[in-house]
């Protein structure tokens, strides 16, 4: 399997889907809640669309599992695609700009590849093999895994609420950590990828798709991702829930 290749035919369809994202916003999007109480839109499906189509083509005899759709879901799968359409839905439906869309490919129930566009920053994220973590912005690529590795202090992590949970915060003392700065998607794993926040701590809480892409960016970059006891994190479960989470940037492994 040629996963450069894979990626980089998909470099542009996921651009496109950001301008498809962004241009279904200024149309004015129509809103629904779920059934587990989360806000979906128009364009949260009409990018799905997309995004499954365009990955369908490049690698018709994979699976894919997305957030938006049941297929595959509850199937025991080792090789598959996990696709998050819009993450950080609520920031979309209200015109901010940490909302991002995700696919992540899986081999043998690890994250091997994965892109992340954030399109309102105008920040597309790939990966595709260790030492392979790529930002593309302003018409300029950059190798995140290339980056000098320097630690500073105080630690800055990202965290998902303001108000930081004991357990949470039992883990900040140990690593040193002084602040953090919340943010909701998975924009989290490609800033601590480019080394712009040094982590990020999290119980178990959401999905496979919310972090496989962002996983296999982080990781190939040279980071680290494990649960609260220091395991590897494999996709592919019964019930696609993640684990806890410690995110590193490679300047603190």
């Amino acid at each position: 399997m040629d996963l450069q290749k894979i990626v980089e035919d998909l470099i542009n369809s996921f651009l496109s889907a950001g301008d498809l994202a962004l241009r279904l916003r200024k149309e004015g999007l129509s809103k629904e809640i779920k059934s587990d109480n989360t806000p979906v839109s128009n364009g949260d499906i009409e990018v799905n669309k997309f995004i499954s189509n365009q990955l369908s083509k490049v690698t018709p005899d994979i699976p894919i599992i997305s957030e938006e759709t049941s297929e595959n879901k509850g199937n025991s799968l080792k090789n598959f695609w996990l696709v998050d359409p819009i993450d950080g839905t609520y920031d979309y439906i209200n015109n901010l700009e940490e909302f991002t869309i995700n696919a992540g490919l899986i081999i043998n129930n690890k994250p091997v590849a994965g892109l992340i566009n954030a399109p309102a920053k105008k920040r597309m994220f790939y990966s595709y093999g260790k030492g392979k973590s790529f930002e593309f912005t302003n018409e300029k690529t950059l190798n995140l895994s290339e980056l000098p590795s320097k630690r500073t202090e105080p630690l800055n992590f990202i965290s998902y609420s303001n108000k930081i949970k004991p357990e949470i915060q039992k883990i900040y003392d140990e690593l040193g950590v002084k602040e953090h700065t919340r943010m909701k998607s998975s924009l989290k794993f490609c800033v601590v990828a480019a080394c712009e926040f040094d982590g990020y701590v999290a119980e178990p809480r959401a999905y496979e798709w919310d972090i496989a892409a962002g996983h296999a960016i982080l990781e190939n970059a040279g980071g680290s991702v494990k649960d609260f006891n220091g395991n590897e994190i494999l996709y592919g479960k019964k019930d696609l829930k993640n684990p806890s989470l410690i995110l590193k940037s490679k300047n603190i492994i």
